[in-house]
């Protein structure tokens, strides 16, 4: 990555984690009701059999009880794992969420030693968190590279998950940086139909 864009993204980085800042806890709980709702009234939610969720901070949507609501219906529940030989996301099956997760290295719930390892390959359903989206399927993360590393790997529907102050009109993308099939929002549903 160059400088110019480096700087670019850092300081998107600072704006975004602002909004987020902006909102308050209420207004998150609201928005990530809706997100839940919006997405389970989708064709890939009803369809898809294996599904990657995330554990969410603090200042990210909360899909979580669309996971346990998952597992109840006998899909399978997959969490990212830092695995610290490789330095990088391995995507683990969660069976009993009480006894399966654990704080990773990031500060993060993921899945215990004992989860199994789950071959990404098989993933129907990606759901991404980020810090910025835009609507043609650019994602800002955290910087580390972590997830989209992980997302080059999944073949199955990737899916932006975000509150609506976090899509921003443009981001700066690297060759590596994975592009999403959609962003999902409290107020939309956008396919991003430019894969560039």
């Amino acid at each position: 990555m160059n400088g110019y864009s480096a700087g670019i993204k850092a300081t998107l980085r600072r704006q975004l984690r602002e909004r987020l800042q902006n909102l308050s806890n209420e207004e998150r709980s609201q928005a990530s009701a809706q997100i839940r709702q919006r997405l389970a009234e989708q064709p890939v939610w009803r369809t898809a059999q294996s599904i990657l969720f995330y554990a969410p901070t603090d200042s990210e949507p909360d899909l979580w009880p669309l996971a346990l609501e998952a597992l109840i219906m006998g899909r399978q529940v997959v969490l990212p794992r830092h695995s610290p030989d490789t330095d990088s996301y391995v995507t683990c099956l969660v069976q009993e969420p009480s006894r399966g997760l654990q704080l990773g290295r990031f500060g993060i719930l993921e899945p215990a030693a004992h989860c199994p390892v789950f071959n990404v390959k098989q993933l129907d359903l990606a759901l991404v968190p980020g810090i910025g989206f835009t609507l043609a399927g650019g994602r800002l993360g955290r910087g580390k590279g972590y997830f989209d590393r992980l997302l080059a790997e999944v073949p199955g529907f990737k899916c932006g998950v975000a509150f609506d102050c976090q899509v921003t009109a443009e981001i700066p993308l690297e060759p590596h940086d994975v592009r999403l099939n959609c962003i999902l929002t409290p107020t939309r549903w956008h396919v991003c139909l430019s894969r560039f």
